[in-house]
């Protein structure tokens, strides 16, 4: 699973297809106000910005590993009886971790522990680190920008943080690939949905197709990739309304622009991401199946993780629809958008260090 920019997006290289390259392929664009990069989201200083990231990410897991915490050190530190089990399997419940996955891991650990392979709070913590970890490795985490253009579609519930990941996405891609990037704004209900995009358009440096209030959300996404592939943009992010998950005229309209984009340019889009509010706990759940029937998705992206103690939600995410979680989100920066890691998530999940 990548851990970092420069492993996450599927590229081609001289004629093969491998994962990464942004580093060779870095614009020399600075920021959008013609100043440097964003702090923290180039490459001035990766190591620098990828322990700033890691140390805001244990942050943002605060409220969640503190829930946790008490409950697995008198769990793991002390007897190993049936009753400490269950407490067990409670915490990781009551941290949105999900059922099927907390008992899935909660037997082997005890498992392991009664066979005697795991001896001491210590070892038993870190294999729990461990299992959690396996349970979110599910398919490619990666995103493939390899087609020319790319389509990337993005679908959840209005304030899931949709349009913030398609402009800090489009940051990311020209700054760390050096890529042309168009974003559109399909969302054509909210009013304020295009000048939010048209905001991070200005500061990624890039276009933004931008419809009339109320019109077709389909002839936005026609619009933009007429206009990428007549212009030779690299890849075309497409930010789409979000009313409630159980509209089922949403579920319509996020059909139709599909069909749209499919039956212009076969094989896109390439990526649909589906925004969850990491808040929302397992109505995340809930809300991934209903998109997942209305489109085909290819991960998530897991946000405002800064403001729940319900982080354990992407590991039942992972598991139990067997959905990629793709990126985190921990903040309002460039720099707080990243590719999920299950290892580094785990332990900021369950470790003080």
């Amino acid at each position: 699973m990548p851990g970092d920019w420069s492993d996450f997006f599927i590229v081609a290289d001289n004629g093969g297809d491998s994962p990464g390259g942004a580093r060779e392929r870095r614009s020399t664009h600075g920021g959008a106000d013609g100043s440097d990069e964003e702090p923290g989201a180039g490459d001035g200083a990766p190591q620098g910005a990828r322990a700033g990231f890691i140390r805001r990410l244990r942050e943002s897991m605060a409220r969640t590993r503190r829930a946790l915490g008490s409950e697995i050190q008198a769990t793991l530190f002390s007897a190993l009886d049936e009753q400490a089990w269950e407490r067990l399997e409670e915490a990781l419940i009551m941290a949105d971790v999900g059922a099927a996955t907390t008992a899935a891991v909660v037997s082997t650990l005890e498992g392991e522990a009664g066979a005697g392979a795991l001896e001491g709070g210590e070892a038993l913590r870190e294999r729990l680190i461990v299992l959690l970890a396996q349970a979110a490795q599910v398919g490619d985490g990666r995103l493939d920008v390899r087609a020319r253009p790319t389509v990337i579609m993005t679908v959840g519930v209005n304030g899931s943080g949709k349009t913030t990941t398609m402009g800090k996405l489009a940051w990311q891609l020209r700054h760390e690939l050096g890529l042309s990037a168009l974003l559109a704004a399909a969302d054509t209900f909210r009013a304020a949905a295009g000048e939010q995009l048209q905001g991070w358009g200005g500061r990624a440096g890039c276009e933004v197709v931008v419809g009339a209030p109320r019109s077709d959300p389909g002839a936005v996404a026609f619009e933009a990739i007429a206009r990428a592939r007549s212009e030779g943009v690299d890849v075309v992010l497409i930010d789409t309304a979000g009313r409630l998950h159980t509209h089922a005229e949403l579920m319509a309209e996020l059909e139709k622009v599909r069909r749209v984009i499919a039956r212009q340019l076969p094989g896109a889009p390439q990526e649909t991401l589906l925004t969850l509010d990491a808040s929302t706990g397992q109505n995340g759940l809930r809300q991934a199946s209903v998109f997942a029937e209305a489109v085909p998705l290819s991960g998530v992206v897991l946000t405002k993780l800064d403001g729940t103690a319900r982080g354990g939600i992407a590991l039942a995410i992972a598991r139990e629809l067997a959905l990629p979680v793709k990126l985190i989100g921990i903040g309002e920066t460039v720099a707080d958008l990243r590719p999920f890691e299950p290892l580094q998530y785990a332990r900021a999940l369950i470790a003080e260090r």
